[in-house]
């Protein structure tokens, strides 16, 4: 079955130990961290042991009213290290970001994860979160994107952000993949909050290649119905191509009509 730890998060895959369970069950699962608290996201299915995962992890239990409980108290304490961080990070004049903080569910660790331009020294404000929570404590640094993905936001299309709602895995996107889409190549119109490549360029870029597969490239002469003429632009989703004439005429073709 898949399994998730955050709602905008990746779904992983464990193995359901004989437990009768369906979509959105709160489960406590086994993770390399120990254990923790997610939610069942895609139902259980059988599959050949040659096509397991490798190290795949089992559900413990389905979540207990006592579990709930103690994510409660963990959700409340992530509030409270994160405005204490915070405040030390003010307080020491670092020059870092504070993203999310993350309990684990057997309160073996507590996660702090920033931002930061440059490499941050850090040491000090580790020991006063360990001073104050008395856990073991961890700084991630993180990127533009995951920032994006942890705090959400609208999109300039008006959606909550890809990463955070649709898109599972950050792909490397490219200016190549901004070129097959007819995109404008100012970085404004093609930057998303994060201030990198919109992620919905990597997520549609397949399905422009495979719709101009069969049309003919833009520079490239052709015999059409109104005569012979160079390609000048591609309309992938319309399934056209603008031709201009030899007598200069611009006019436009249906791909089906070739």
């Amino acid at each position: 079955m898949g399994v998730k730890f955050r709602k905008e998060g990746k779904s992983y895959h464990f193995d359901a130990a004989g437990l009768n369970l369906v979509k959105h069950d709160p489960v406590i699962v086994e993770t390399e961290n120990g254990m923790a608290f997610g939610m069942v996201n895609v139902g259980m299915k059988a599959a050949p042991v040659a096509n397991l995962p490798d190290g795949l992890k089992r559900v413990i239990r389905k979540a207990t009213v006592e579990d709930l409980a103690i994510r409660a108290e963990h959700e409340l304490m992530e509030r409270q290290a994160r405005d204490y961080c915070m405040e030390r990070i003010r307080e020491r004049n670092l020059p870092m970001k504070l993203i999310q903080v993350e309990c684990l569910f057997d309160k073996s660790k507590i996660m702090f994860y920033f931002t930061s331009e440059n490499r941050v020294d850090f040491r000090e404000l580790v020991k006063d979160l360990v001073q104050r929570f008395k856990l073991r404590i961890e700084l991630r640094q993180v990127g533009a994107r995951q920032e994006a993905r942890m705090t959400k936001g609208l999109a300039v299309c008006g959606r909550e952000v890809c990463c955070a709602s649709l898109l599972h895995n950050l792909d490397r996107v490219s200016v190549k993949m901004a070129k097959e889409q007819s995109m404008s190549l100012n970085p404004e119109k093609i930057s998303g909050l994060c201030g990198r490549l919109m992620c919905c360029l990597a997520f549609e870029y397949d399905g422009y290649v495979d719709m101009k597969k069969n049309m003919p490239k833009c520079g490239k002469f052709i015999q059409c119905e109104g005569g012979k003429g160079k390609v000048i632009r591609q309309h992938a989703l319309q399934g056209e191509i603008a031709v201009e004439l030899e007598n200069g005429k611009e006019i436009t073709v249906s791909v089906d009509d070739l």
